[in-house]
């Protein structure tokens, strides 16, 4: 079947132009993930994965290693999934990602080895109350937002496919909010489906007093990242995304 993915408003890149009339699969239902890649020129397949999400922390050295495994299992899961579903009709390229909020994040990291503060993974609030302790945490001071990514796609040789993984990290600097005003944000209801308990992109700006690093990364989805890692791998294999 013929899809085009690539959009009329995309940068005819020579990445863009590979992937031009290819499969192009978003392992996610998040709308915000596809809303910004439509913004960069490209309209995936949404395809979200079945991965439970449950791998264990403690089992990675670094933690920013973690959203990356995630966003591979879920790419991986599509990817085979979709081959044996339809082995003639196979994705040229899936996208997987993940996007966590770490807390107490600072540019050189020397907090942890100075007063043997660990940074905190924020998952979704499991409750209005949990919403505002999370942001009692981060409220005055600065976390660590970061996207894992995995793009899979087709190779001759076993095991079929091939992976590339990269993350991507910005700081989330919170002002010092009366807590009156963290109350009426947890009220309002906006950041109880979103990891750390705020959305960047609504409301919860409001909340904020500077990004340093990809705004979009914050919102939910590396896209610039994403295309400089497409542009390494087209000037790196000279197959890639031409099976």
């Amino acid at each position: 079947m013929s899809r085009n993915a690539v959009l009329p408003n995309a940068l005819k890149t020579p990445s863009i132009e590979r992937l031009r009339n290819k499969r192009v699969v978003l392992a996610s239902a998040s709308p915000r993930r596809k809303e910004i890649l439509r913004m960069l020129g490209l309209d995936p397949e949404v395809i979200p994965s079945t991965f439970q999400e449950d791998l264990p922390l403690s089992s990675f050295e670094q933690i920013h290693e973690y959203p990356v495994a995630t966003a591979t299992q879920k790419a991986v899961e599509v990817y085979k999934r979709l081959v044996a579903t339809n082995p003639d009709d196979p994705p040229g390229l899936v996208i997987g990602a993940d996007t966590v909020v770490f807390t107490h994040a600072l540019p050189a990291t020397t907090l942890e080895m100075e007063t043997g503060t660990r940074q905190e993974l924020l998952e979704k609030p499991t409750s209005k109350a949990d919403n505002l302790r999370m942001l009692l945490d981060l409220n005055g001071g600065v976390c660590e937002v970061v996207s894992g990514v995995s793009l899979v796609y087709p190779i001759l040789t076993a095991p079929g496919y091939a992976i590339r993984e990269f993350d991507e990290r910005s700081l989330v600097y919170f002002a010092d909010n009366p807590r009156h005003v963290l109350e009426a944000y947890v009220e309002n209801g906006e950041g109880k489906d979103r990891a750390g308990g705020f959305a960047v992109q609504g409301l919860g700006a409001l909340l904020i007093r500077k990004i340093d690093g990809d705004y979009n990364n914050v919102v939910g989805f590396p896209g610039t990242a994403l295309f400089k890692m497409l542009d390494i791998l087209v000037e790196e294999d000279d197959d890639f995304l031409a099976i």
